[in-house]
């Protein structure tokens, strides 16, 4: 069995674990930091901004089973494409959008994504999600991973409270 991985940043963490980690073919969604120059960040260090890492998901998923491409569609349907300084409540460098490709096929299939949510019309304004490179993945401390199970209480409220939930059902909920 062949194993991918694929990293998205969509604001918050926490809310962007659940999504994917209820699909077939996903192995392990993991909550954690990239794209900054500190080397082993702690959450206190990413969210005071010094450390340029964007809070971002691993998802590690078999791509006889879904495909990268279905993994960005997911994504999409958990942002605001069109808001580049944070996600809803959320706002800075570290909580920015942001695909970050592994391969030149993701990013191949991360741009012509972009492109045809562009070209659909659904936003009025630019999607401007950033598609980079990836970096250095460093998984978040224990207790951020698998947060949506450990505290579905507080997960809710939170993904309700940011404005996070409205903004899908109004956009992406059929």
């Amino acid at each position: 069995m062949t194993e991918e991985k694929a990293i998205f940043a969509g604001g918050c963490f926490w809310c962007m674990v659940k999504p994917f980690d209820q699909m077939p073919g996903i192995k392990k969604v993991v909550s954690g930091y990239t794209g900054g120059h500190v080397p082993n960040p702690t959450y206190e260090e990413v969210c005071s901004g010094a450390t340029g890492h964007t809070e971002a998901v691993e998802i590690t998923f078999d791509p006889a089973v879904i495909s990268y491409q279905e993994l960005v569609e997911i994504y999409w349907q958990q942002t605001d494409p069109t808001d580049a300084f944070g996600q809803f409540a959320d706002r800075g460098d570290s909580y920015r959008a942001v695909i970050f490709y592994a391969s030149p096929e993701q990013k191949e299939a991360a741009e012509a994504s972009k492109a045809q949510l562009q070209a659909s019309g659904r936003f009025k304004e630019p999607i401007v999600t950033a598609i980079e490179p990836a970096q250095v993945f460093y998984p978040a401390e224990e207790y951020h991973q698998d947060f949506y199970r450990k505290n579905p209480e507080h997960y809710t409220a939170y993904s309700e409270g940011s404005g996070r939930r409205g903004f899908i059902r109004q956009n992406w909920d059929a």
